[in-house]
């Protein structure tokens, strides 16, 4: 597959890795302007590349390979048992699209990494961090919403290309933390993939050896990206 990156590509310097903290990280990042557009992040995506803000980058680390790309069959997806319950829970919330960013975005972000983040290194939040990080002028965003009445609960920050949908960021409000909204916006997303006819959600790096990282394998079913090959996940 590396034949086929582009041939203007950068490596950042090592920093200390943000998920597991024996260890350095190093990314590879696409200086290709001709990349920069939905087609062509689309393509990149099924290489194992992200967007981070107008960047797009890949792990590429000196003595470790643990971040393996992993995206969902949209089509086939059903809950499972447990993903049932937690979708039942939210039966009576309502989701909206919106394709704007808007002010109540930044304050819920800002609660959100206050009070669930505060040991992490977007904290504290901060106007500036959060455009680089979410917003991008190259790529058509979908921001769900999910609402309680008049509560906006959860936005999920969602790319949308020809034939998929990356998850970008999931920020909610604490106080309905224990509904397991990272899941279920997991799941809206996915139905949100079928609702459009794409193929695929990709689900960012699934990290077996962090804690708050393995819980993308439960999205079935699913491939992950292992030396140059999507590979269907067996089990969680």
């Amino acid at each position: 597959m590396a034949q086929h990156l582009p041939i203007k590509i950068g490596l950042s310097q090592r920093f200390e890795c943000s998920y597991l903290s024996d260890r350095e990280e190093q990314l590879l990042v696409i200086l290709d302007p001709s990349c920069y557009t939905p087609q062509g992040f689309e393509a990149l995506l099924k290489q194992g590349f992200r967007r981070s803000g107008e960047q797009i980058y890949r792990p590429h680390c000196p003595a470790c390979n643990l971040c393996k790309s992993i995206r969902v069959n949209a089509p086939l997806f059903t809950p499972s048992r447990s993903q049932k319950r937690k979708l039942n829970k939210v039966k009576d919330f309502t989701v909206a699209i919106s394709t704007t960013e808007k002010p109540a975005y930044f304050e819920l972000y800002t609660r959100y990494i206050n009070e669930r983040h505060a040991d992490g290194t977007m904290y504290p939040p901060d106007r500036n961090q959060y455009d680089s990080f979410l917003l991008c002028r190259w790529m058509p965003i979908h921001f769900l919403e999910l609402w309680h009445d008049d509560v906006l609960v959860a936005v999920a920050v969602t790319d949308v290309m020809n034939n998929a949908l990356s998850a970008i960021y999931t920020f909610f409000d604490p106080d309905y933390a224990h509904l397991s909204l990272g899941s279920v916006m997991i799941m809206k997303q996915i139905e949100h993939a079928q609702e459009m006819d794409m193929q695929y959600v990709y689900l960012g790096y699934q990290i077996d050896e962090c804690k708050k990282m393995r819980y993308k394998k439960q999205f079935l079913p699913a491939q992950q990206l292992c030396n140059d090959h999507w590979i269907d996940v067996i089990c969680m």
